[in-house]
């Protein structure tokens, strides 16, 4: 967390030895004179509001950030507003309940937080210490994050015992800027935004049907059939009766309707109707025979995996290292290769020959 990452600085200078923590506050807060600009006490005060402003965005509390720097409530609300004096700008409405960000506030937060990593980052190199750490905050679908990340979050906690994970699972779209977030995994299309975006993957998709659905109602031969079936609906997406098959979308209907991806690949095992999914939710199924990968010579498109992040000319040292991890983790998993579907259906036949 923060106060183990930032409570800690020490400013060393020469005209600051021997200053208690109290003058140090007094000196931050004291009101900013034009000949003190230069001051290296006037540089490290700053720092001090910065901290101040950064954890209060991130913690929501005055109070909780006064605790996490050990300078008292009223300190951090005068600091905060030194910050806001000196750069001629309000960062945060202020209510009795709560703190947001105004738009300079959001611009200001970034730079800021990565500013302070990069301060944590060069004493842990000067300490020797090389290892990422604090918190990373990440955000993807649920089944994404399921399947696809979770796996690789224990073995970087066990490598990096100072580093700490949240993992935020949601089919809701997440401004990551605005909600704090390092970075996101992102299956489909990409809003046009400032994010930094990295393709890590593809997720080829299909649609499917569980073997007892298809013993009572049959298997569609082409897309157009699908009008006749009961299709599970995606009412997340503002087009989840569309379904865009390389050779035109379909309108589908059905009687059953979801909001979760996860939910609708439960759905189709319980012989619901036919859904639209990624292929490699369902490779255990497929491999077991309980469910049938429909309309082999009618395919989809592939959805693209991208990680995304804010743009930052210093990524902290725990962002790169999940990077790096997930594209390397991707890149060796075949389910989000292209060609995993016609390797997958292949196998499958093959196995049926052998028996």
């Amino acid at each position: 967390m923060w106060n183990s990452r930032f409570s800690s600085f020490t400013f060393d200078h020469p005209c600051e030895k021997g200053m208690t923590n109290r003058q140090m506050n007094e000196q931050a807060a004291a009101p900013v004179r034009p000949d003190q600009k230069g001051d290296v006490v006037r540089q490290a005060g700053k720092l001090l509001w910065m901290q101040c402003f950064v954890r209060a965005v991130e913690t929501g509390s005055f109070s909780a950030t006064a605790r996490e720097l050990g300078i008292g409530q009223p300190n951090v609300s005068r600091h905060i507003g030194s910050l806001e004096s000196h750069l001629a700008a309000r960062l945060l409405h202020r209510t009795t309940r709560k703190l947001s960000l105004t738009i300079e506030g959001e611009r200001y937060y970034m730079e800021a937080r990565r500013a302070l990593d990069t301060i944590d980052e060069a004493e842990s190199v000067a300490r020797g210490e090389d290892a990422p750490r604090g918190l990373l905050r990440v955000s993807c679908s649920m089944v994404v994050g399921l399947l696809h990340v979770q796996p690789l979050i224990a073995p970087l906690l066990t490598r990096y015992p100072q580093l700490e994970v949240e993992l935020h699972l949601s089919d809701e779209y997440v401004d990551l800027i605005a909600e704090r977030f390092d970075l996101a995994v992102r299956v489909g299309t990409l809003k046009s935004s400032l994010l930094v975006a990295r393709q890590v993957g593809v997720s080829e998709r299909a649609v499917f049907a569980s073997t007892e659905y298809l013993e009572r109602h049959g298997e569609p031969a082409t897309p157009r059939d699908l009008m006749q079936h009961d299709c599970i609906l995606n009412t997340r997406l503002p087009n989840g009766g569309h379904w865009p098959f390389v050779c035109g979308d379909i309108t589908v209907q059905g009687r059953y309707r979801l909001n979760n991806q996860q939910a609708i690949v439960s759905a189709v095992r319980q012989g619901f109707g036919i859904g639209l999914a990624p292929v490699w939710v369902f490779e255990e199924d497929l491999r077991a025979g309980r469910v049938k990968a429909l309309l082999p010579r009618h395919p989809l498109p592939a959805a693209e995996v991208h990680l995304v992040y804010p743009e930052r000319r210093l990524l902290a040292k725990r962002t790169r290292i999940f990077i790096e991890t997930v594209d390397t983790a991707f890149a060796g998993n075949a389910s989000l290769q292209p060609g995993y579907l016609d390797g997958l259906r292949k196998a499958l036949e093959s196995g049926s020959h052998d028996r």
